[in-house]
């Protein structure tokens, strides 16, 4: 079986090893859902506040528009 890219692996923030990311170690496929997360060095709000941010994310495109990783 294939592993999957995490969002903390493809954009190499180095957070799953700080343990400060709130989508680390359960919700690095679905970072776009998870309240918290980091973006740009910013701390991102709830799904309905960082959805826009997310939808121009190349990780985002990946997982969920592309499907290609």
């Amino acid at each position: 079986m294939e592993k999957k890219t995490n969002c903390w692996e493809f954009k190499k923030c180095g957070r799953d090893k700080t343990n400060d990311c709130t989508a680390y170690p359960k919700g690095g496929r679905v970072c776009y859902l998870v309240a918290g997360t980091m973006c740009g060095g910013k701390v991102q709000g709830t799904y309905a506040l960082k959805i826009d941010n997310c939808r121009s994310c190349d990780f985002y495109k990946g997982v969920v528009v592309d499907k290609t990783f």
